[in-house]
């Protein structure tokens, strides 16, 4: 059996931050442009927004919000549901068809908005008459005069978010998460990155991603979050030298933009005692490099938004490891966690072989319950308690979890499929590839065409590129095409943005090959 939220964890999200309050009222929940807020007064700007929330519309309603990360944004997701409605955080990033869409889609009936997202939102959507938009730099003025009413009871199985899916493989689909699979979530979490009395726990990745249970488990374990609006690499330095950050979550990426800002000195890292990371695997020299800088323990997951946060890990004395003797260690996302059942499936939903590869499936208290009005993929991602999550892994005879790739998002090219991560960890042996992503653009013969995308350190001409990739990889996976980019752009959750990639050079000609 998979274990569900243990019995002294909260059952209701909300709860997280009313006990603190109990328990340390003056300790600080939080830190925002350098000013610290209390346990007691977050907890009375939540009970103030959610007594305002529960006097309008009906329990179980859509509240949608639209902006960077702020205090508001905090305070909403736990107001939101302890009066009994549903969050429903939109990505910041996306145009405003994509916007409406999930508007409408999720019958969001009023919006909290930035005024800066706002005005590029209603002048490039149509939305719905009925949709109640309130302006950040309003809610105060709604706060004076709005009625408000007793909160209602909640069930811990009622959603608490509809969180729509990055969308990297397809049309986004709004997973819907429960006070329980949160709260689940967090407690995997808390057994695969313990948190220490007095942490304090810098987010710069976006609130409406899946990645803001970070920002829950610390104000469950009663630390202090520090609040960027967004990742800048020198406000990161700046934060941690002023405030003395103990923790971080960061992407591969953001950890090497740190390491190579001007403003960067040694001793900018001296309080930190953790950096968690995901979105794509630690270089093995960028892990030389920052265990030379700092005395830092390193922490990376395997999850996603249908699984409220992560269920497998590769701890800090998996890294020190990896460091002094196992570098391929680097290459796995760690073991699974005893809180889920992992398992690898073929195309005839049968186990593999151990060390084969096979579609990881989960089964655990922390699945979504569902895809917001998409009973067919609901359907096809919930099978007899299962959650079929789309990617291909592996695990080695340790029992370490290794993600092959995204089962739909492989090169078909030929008739043969093409594992982009495989062609990826083959290129970036290459000496002068500093960064890469392989994407399968259109072939009149071939289907599709395995194009690599690269950012360079040192010159090197397509023929390198493609001698290097030939010498580890068949024929067929060797890149047909390159282009070279100053940077890949990244998604919200700081995995490469592909289907950008793809857009950007479906419409090239084969001769603009290695052309920026």
């Amino acid at each position: 059996m998979v274990a569900d939220v243990p019995a002294a964890a909260p059952a209701l999200l909300q709860q997280l931050v009313a006990e603190q309050a109990r328990r340390q009222p003056q300790a600080p929940a939080l830190w925002w442009q350098g000013q610290a807020t209390s346990y007691a007064a977050l907890q009375a700007q939540i009970e103030r927004l959610s007594g305002a929330l529960a006097g309008t519309g009906q329990v179980g309603d859509r509240i949608g919000v639209l902006a960077w990360n702020c205090p508001l944004f905090l305070t909403l997701i736990y107001a939101v549901p302890a009066a009994g409605r549903v969050l429903v955080p939109l990505n910041a990033r996306l145009a405003p068809a994509e916007l409406q869409l999930q508007i409408e889609e999720a019958g969001v009936s009023l919006l909290f908005a930035d005024s800066e997202l706002l005005a590029p939102l209603e002048q490039g959507a149509v939305l719905p008459t009925e949709l109640v938009v309130l302006p950040l730099d309003r809610v105060n003025d709604w706060l004076d005069t709005a009625s408000t009413a007793p909160l209602p009871a909640c069930d811990p199985a009622q959603p608490v978010w509809i969180l729509y899916t990055s969308g990297s493989t397809g049309r986004p689909k709004g997973a819907v998460l429960t006070h329980r699979s949160f709260l689940a979530g967090l407690c995997s979490a808390l057994i695969g990155r313990p948190v220490q009395p007095g942490d304090r726990f810098l987010y710069p990745f976006p609130l409406f991603h899946v990645a803001a249970h970070n920002v829950l488990l610390q104000h469950w374990q009663g630390a202090g979050v520090v609040l960027l609006p967004r990742f800048e690499a020198g406000e990161v330095l700046a934060a941690c030298r002023q405030l003395k950050v103990t923790a971080m979550s960061l992407a591969p990426t953001m950890i090497a933009m740190l390491l190579d800002h001007p403003d960067y000195r040694r001793e900018d890292l001296a309080s930190v005692r953790s950096i968690g990371y995901g979105a794509s695997a630690m270089p093995a020299d960028l892990l030389q490099r920052l265990l030379r800088e700092a005395d830092i323990d390193l922490c990376q997951s395997y999850g996603m938004t249908e699984l409220s946060g992560s269920v497998a890990f590769l701890t800090p004395e998996d890294h020190r490891r990896a460091a002094r003797e196992a570098p391929h260690l680097l290459a796995s996302v760690g073991r699974p966690l005893f809180t889920a059942e992992l398992r690898l499936l073929d195309d005839r939903d049968q186990p593999v072989p151990p060390g084969e590869r096979g579609e990881i499936v989960v089964r655990a208290a922390q699945c979504l319950r569902e895809y917001w009005r998409q009973p067919e993929a609901t359907a096809a991602a919930l099978v007899d308690g299962w959650l079929h999550t789309g990617d291909i892994g592996r695990f080695d005879e340790e029992g370490y979890l290794y993600i092959v790739d995204r089962k739909k998002d492989m090169v078909l090219s030929g008739g043969e499929n093409v594992a982009s991560r495989e062609v990826e960890d083959v290129l970036r042996r290459h000496p002068a590839v500093r960064d890469c992503a392989v994407i399968g653009l259109p072939d009149a013969r071939w289907g599709e065409a395995v194009t690599g995308v690269v950012v360079l350190d040192a010159e090197a001409s397509e023929e390198d590129l493609r001698d290097h990739c030939r010498n580890h990889l068949a024929g067929y996976k060797t890149p047909r095409r390159f282009f070279r980019v100053e940077a890949l752009p990244l998604n919200a959750a700081g995995k490469v943005d592909k289907p950008s990639l793809r857009r950007r050079f479906a419409g090239e000609p084969d001769t603009a090959t290695m052309a920026g």
